[in-house]
């Protein structure tokens, strides 16, 4: 709560602090740009630390970091040396604390509450974050208002050093692999070939992606529109915002029987339908008896939408590897964001505020049409469940370095070679998103009953990391492949050391 109070209270200075050095559209829209564009450049590293280290010391450096931030600027607006590139400067810091601490905090979430209980514990979590979209531009509006701007990011820099000395007060032990920590490159290696070997990931991420990219029009060119609005002042923006944030709390407490009524890829296209009347609204909007309903109503969309998708990702994603999975899921967030937020800020500079965000409005109905036509998000959800089921190896003598290959050799009646290998299919995946460097299915030339899978690991370490990160659905899927398998014994497994040879 007080963190998110922090993000908004920052978001709301910063970008009308803006306004007051510049009134040129593209200079407004690059602060919402450049408070998301570090979530984007640096979701995936601080996903793959979040998932190697202890998560509950990087959340408190990630408090610290926010709190130097704020007090810098409060410090350059005392002296009088802030200008645009300084302020934008300051933004993108501030969204560096961003992007390290919301993979940890996602990743914490499922690991407090039972996983039938993740879409109301993220619910909630809706409402605290929507809660201080109310309070924090409220709060930041009255300071603005009546001392200046500079007390804005002064009371961040308190808050985010109670928000550390609480996490510094909370008792959380961690307990270290026994196989030591990941590398750091080879970790975000894994997280990416994950993402990419699970389709339904894909389909996720792309429509969550489109979804802001079009969405965050009304939020980056929001304090112009503010300012155009009969009587528009700092006030008029603060209001707007803290209407956003009621819709989104109303949502939230209505999201259960929304969920009966429309679920899936139904309510994403929904969502995007009224998100694009709000945004025509709000591109014509004459004043707040406008503007405050569209505004409620985009909340409401928001949170209902963004819900339905974080759920999707969530049980998508397994433990060992969701920090990582949900820092590429807010990859695609804050990418879109700040794509979205340069283009529509661009797009009025060219021509109008207006213009733009009708452009955003249709395009965006138009995009996401196409993507649940050509990118469907059909497959059945799995049971990752952690499972012990296979057993690690023991190697009689310490494997030195180099490449771990494993063969497995199976016995399969030729009439039964087509579903096997549609089978085998499913099995790559699962391989290569345990961490796997490389799968391949070989059959034998001169006895057409005999196919060998061949997998690749990186090392010894990274072959018996593979076996922590087994799930009920990896069981379910090598009991399908023994279906297959015709010998009297069960199939052969052999691993072997990769070792170079130096030529002569």
């Amino acid at each position: 709560m007080i963190a998110n109070l922090c993000m908004w209270m920052n978001d709301v200075a910063a970008a009308w602090l803006m306004t007051s050095m510049t009134t040129s559209p593209i200079w407004v829209a690059m602060v919402q740009a450049a408070s998301t564009l570090p979530v984007f450049l640096l979701g995936l590293p601080s996903g793959a630390m979040a998932d190697i280290v202890d998560r509950r010391r990087y959340l408190i450096v990630t408090q610290f970091w926010g709190a130097a931030v704020a007090l810098v600027l409060c410090l350059t607006i005392q002296f009088g040396t802030l200008s645009p590139p300084l302020l934008l400067a300051m933004v993108l810091a501030n969204g560096v604390g961003l992007a390290m601490r919301w993979p940890v905090y996602s990743a914490l979430i499922p690991a407090l509450v039972p996983r039938h209980q993740l879409p109301a514990a993220l619910g909630l979590n809706g409402i605290a974050m929507n809660a201080s979209r109310i309070f924090g531009p409220l709060l930041a509006g009255t300071l603005i208002a009546s001392v200046g701007s500079r007390y804005v990011f002064m009371l961040n820099a308190v808050l985010s050093v109670i928000s550390g000395i609480i996490l510094i007060r909370w008792r959380r032990e961690h307990v270290p692999n026994p196989l030591g920590r990941e590398r750091l490159l080879g970790a975000m290696r894994v997280g990416v070939q994950f993402v990419r070997q699970s389709s339904r990931l894909r389909a996720i991420l792309l429509r969550v992606a489109l979804f802001f990219f079009h969405s965050t029009a009304v939020m980056a060119l929001l304090p112009l529109v503010a300012r155009g609005l009969h009587g528009g002042d700092a006030g008029t923006f603060t209001v707007l915002l803290a209407s956003m944030g009621a819709g989104a709390i109303v949502a939230v407490l209505l999201l259960p029987r929304v969920r009966q009524l429309i679920f899936g890829d139904r309510l994403v296209m929904v969502g995007t339908v009224l998100q694009a009347g709000v945004t025509v609204t709000m591109a014509f909007a004459p004043n707040l008896y406008v503007g405050v309903p569209a505004m409620l109503l985009a909340g409401m969309v928001w949170i209902a939408t963004v819900n339905s998708l974080s759920v999707r990702a969530q049980m998508a994603l397994p433990d060992w590897v969701r920090a990582r999975g949900m820092s590429i899921y807010q990859m695609a967030v804050m990418g879109g964001s700040a794509l979205g937020a340069a283009m529509w800020g661009q797009i009025a500079t060219l021509s109008s505020v207006p213009a733009a965000l009708v452009c955003a409005a249709g395009s965006g109905v138009v995009a996401m049409l196409i993507a649940q036509r050509l990118v469907a998000d059909a497959g059945l959800e799995e049971d990752l469940t952690p499972s012990r089921e296979f057993k690690a190896p023991v190697a009689e003598v310490a494997p030195g370095a180099g490449r771990v290959q494993l063969t497995i050799e199976y016995r399969i009646d030729p009439a039964n070679t087509v579903p096997f290998r549609e089978l085998m299919q499913e099995s790559r995946k699962s391989r290569l998103r345990q961490g796997a460097l490389s799968w391949e299915l070989l059959r034998d030339i001169s006895d057409p009953t005999r196919y060998i899978e061949q997998i690749v690991d990186e090392s010894w370490t990274e072959h018996l990391r593979r076996f922590d990160r087994v799930t009920a659905a990896d069981v379910a899927l090598r009991e399908q492949k023994l279906v297959f398998h015709t010998g009297e014994l069960p199939p052969a497994v052999t691993r072997c050391i990769v070792d170079s040879v130096q030529g002569g």
